[in-house]
């Protein structure tokens, strides 16, 4: 049991996880996890740490559907900071508890602001990690949202 399956499990909210053999030398981690687990990456999530206003110690989160990339500015508009960056792997690594790769948008450290891709929305549900490489939790991305008390904005380019 993972920090993120525990926080689904709290909340009383339906999950699914799922599970894979995470190959070492993979470049991606979510496209990895979207190609081994058969799932379509708009529906397979990634969680990126990002430091708000140019301090490593005001982070953030955005999760984005690993087929496209953060558009930082929309970040910040949607946090209202006038300045994002992607953090620091430590201080992200710090932060949440998690290793980098395994990430999960819940049962961090630290309940940081949080932000889902606006597509997210469209979707029965979404894949995010579960905390550790090769471990994936399915959720609805409203539940996401609740459970972690982010907001939804468009945040891809």
């Amino acid at each position: 049991m993972t920090p993120a399956i525990n926080a689904a499990k709290k909340a009383k909210v339906a999950y699914q996880t799922h599970s894979y053999d995470h190959d070492p030398k993979s470049n991606s981690y979510g496209e990895e996890a979207a190609d081994k687990l058969g799932v379509e990456p708009q529906r397979v999530f990634k969680t990126l740490m990002v430091a708000l206003n140019g301090d490593n110690k005001k982070l953030a989160v955005a999760i984005v559907p690993v087929s496209h990339n953060l558009d930082l500015k929309a970040v910040g508009a949607a946090l209202s900071a006038k300045k994002v960056m992607m953090a620091d792997g430590q201080d992200a690594q710090r932060a949440t508890g998690y290793v980098l790769g395994g990430i999960s948008p819940l049962g961090q450290k630290k309940r940081l602001p949080m932000v889902i891709d606006a597509s997210a929305q469209s979707l029965e549900s979404i894949f995010v990690s579960a905390g550790r490489r090769g471990l994936e939790i399915e959720l609805s991305a409203t539940d996401l949202a609740s459970i972690t008390q982010a907001v939804f904005a468009k945040i891809t380019r």
